[in-house]
C-alpha cells in the first residue's frame, strides 16, 4: 500500500475526466475568448458552457456567476467588493468567528479603512445562534459573512435560517463561503436565500486556479481588479479557459455523482470515527456530530501535539492535517477550535481527516491500526498525561 491521502479539505486530485476536457484548451483552442476572429469562438463557447454547468449545480442563472482564480479571490471580491459598492448605506460588516482567513483578513482590511467589523460567536459545535446574529445587526450593517461549512471542523451552518434573520432585520447582503461544501453536499442558492456565494474548483475534484462567485441579480459588486470588460466588467483579466472548463466539468460530475460519492465517504468516515473512539482514550470530536460534511472527521487527541502526530503518521504512510492548510505553519492553536471554546492545550492536539471518493476501507483500517499506537507513544513522553497506557 502506497501513501494514503486523507487531506481532501486542502485539495483534491482532479478527476481524470476533468483533466481530459481541459487538454484541448491548452492546444487547439488557445485563443482569447474576447477575440472576434475564429480563434476566440471555441474558448468563448467553452466559458459559457462551463458557466451553465456550474449554474446548474448551484441552482442559479449563468449570468449570476463570475469566474475567479480561487475561493480566496471570490471571498475577497464578495467582502470588499460589496462593502465598497454599498458604503453609502453604511460601513458595518458582520462575520462569524469561524470564517476562513480570506474573509477575516478581508474584513480587517476594511476595518483599517474605516469600516466597523463585528464578529458573531459560535457554540461548542461551531454553529452560529440566530439570536446572536440578530443582536449583531445594526441599521448601518451592509454585509454579513457566514461560511456554509467549516474547513477545519466540518460543521454545516443553518444558512437559510440565518439569512432569514438578516433579511427580516436589516438591508444587508448575505455572503456564504461555500468552498468546502459545493460538490459535496447539495447547495442551492435559491433555497439558501444568499446574495453571494463562493466556490473553489480544486476542493471538489476540479483544477487549482479555478473559482467562482455567485451574486444574486441586483447585487452590486465593485471590481477589485481594474482592466478590461471580462466577466461583465466585474473581474478584469483574460479568463483561464482551461481552468474554467475544468471547473465546469467538475460541477457537471458533482451534480451527477454527488449522492453516490457522499454515501461512499460517509461510510468510510463513520468507520474511522467509531474505530478512533473505540481505541483512543481522551479523544474529543470537533464540530457537530451530525450537522457535518460527509467526508469530514476532526478530533483533538488530548495530551498530544497535532504536528507531532502528523509527522509520525507520515512515517507510516498516512497524510492528514492538523487544521487549515492556510494556517498550518503558524504553529499555534486554531482560531476555529478556540472559538468553539476548546482549551488551547487541547486544541493543540487537533487532527483532521478529510476523505475522498478514491479512499477505501483498507486505508481506513490502516489508520485505525497506526494512530492509536502513535498517540500512545507520544503520550508516553508527556509528563502530564494521567493515563495508565504509557509504554
Amino acid at each position: 500500500m502506497g501513501l494514503i491521502y486523507l487531506d481532501h479539505a486542502a485539495t483534491t486530485r482532479p478527476d481524470p475526466r476533468v483533466v481530459e476536457v481541459m487538454q484541448p484548451y491548452f492546444r487547439e483552442y488557445f485563443g482569447n475568448p474576447l477575440s472576434t476572429h475564429p480563434f476566440g469562438e471555441k474558448p468563448r463557447e467553452a466559458l459559457e458552457r462551463a458557466r451553465g454547468q456550474l449554474a446548474s449545480l448551484l441552482g442559479c442563472e449563468s449570468r449570476e456567476l463570475i469566474f475567479t482564480s480561487s475561493g480566496s479571490e471570490a471571498n475577497n471580491l464578495a467582502v470588499k467588493g460589496v462593502a465598497l459598492a454599498r458604503e453609502n448605506k453604511g460601513k458595518h460588516v458582520v462575520i462569524s468567528a469561524l470564517e476562513h482567513r480570506s474573509v477575516t483578513n478581508a474584513a480587517q482590511s476594511l476595518a483599517k479603512r474605516g469600516w466597523e467589523v463585528t464578529t458573531v460567536p459560535v457554540d461548542c459545535y461551531g454553529i452560529v445562534d440566530p439570536d446572536d446574529l440578530r443582536a449583531a445587526l445594526r441599521a448601518d450593517t451592509t454585509l454579513v459573512c457566514i461560511n456554509l461549512a467549516n474547513l477545519e471542523i466540518g460543521t454545516i451552518e443553518p444558512i437559510a435560517e440565518l439569512v432569514k434573520v438578516v433579511k427580516e432585520n436589516s438591508s444587508a447582503a448575505f455572503h456564504a463561503d461555500a468552498v468546502q461544501a459545493v460538490g459535496h453536499i447539495p447547495v442551492d442558492v435559491g433555497e439558501l436565500g444568499v446574495d453571494l456565494l463562493s466556490v473553489s474548483g480544486h476542493r471538489f475534484y476540479g483544477p487549482k486556479g479555478s473559482g467562482a462567485l455567485y451574486f444574486k441579480k441586483g447585487v452590486r459588486v465593485q471590481p477589485l481588479i481594474d482592466g478590461g470588460i471580462q466577466e461583465g466588467g466585474r473581474r478584469a483579466g483574460t479568463e483561464d479557459v482551461p481552468a474554467v472548463v475544468g471547473l465546469g466539468e467538475a460541477a457537471r460530475i458533482a451534480e451527477e455523482e454527488m449522492e453516490q460519492r457522499s454515501a461512499h465517504v460517509r461510510a468510510l468516515r463513520d468507520r474511522l470515527h467509531d474505530g478512533l473512539f473505540e481505541r483512543i482514550p481522551h479523544l474529543h470530536l470537533n464540530g457537530h456530530p451530525e450537522r457535518r460534511l460527509p467526508m469530514h472527521e476532526s478530533v483533538c487527541v488530548e495530551y498530544v501535539e497535532g504536528e507531532a502526530m502528523i509527522l509520525f503518521l507520515v512515517r507510516e504512510g498516512v497524510c492528514a492535517s492538523s487544521g487549515s492548510t492556510c494556517s498550518s505553519r503558524a504553529l499555534k492553536a486554531s482560531h476555529v477550535l478556540l472559538a468553539c471554546g476548546l482549551d488551547p492545550a487541547v486544541a493543540q492536539g487537533s487532527l483532521q481527516f478529510t476523505l475522498g471518493w478514491e479512499n477505501n476501507s483498507e486505508e481506513i483500517e490502516k489508520v485505525l491500526n497506526v494512530l492509536p499506537e502513535v498517540a500512545k507513544r507520544l503520550r508516553a513522553m508527556s509528563p502530564i498525561y494521567p493515563g495508565d497506557d504509557k509504554a
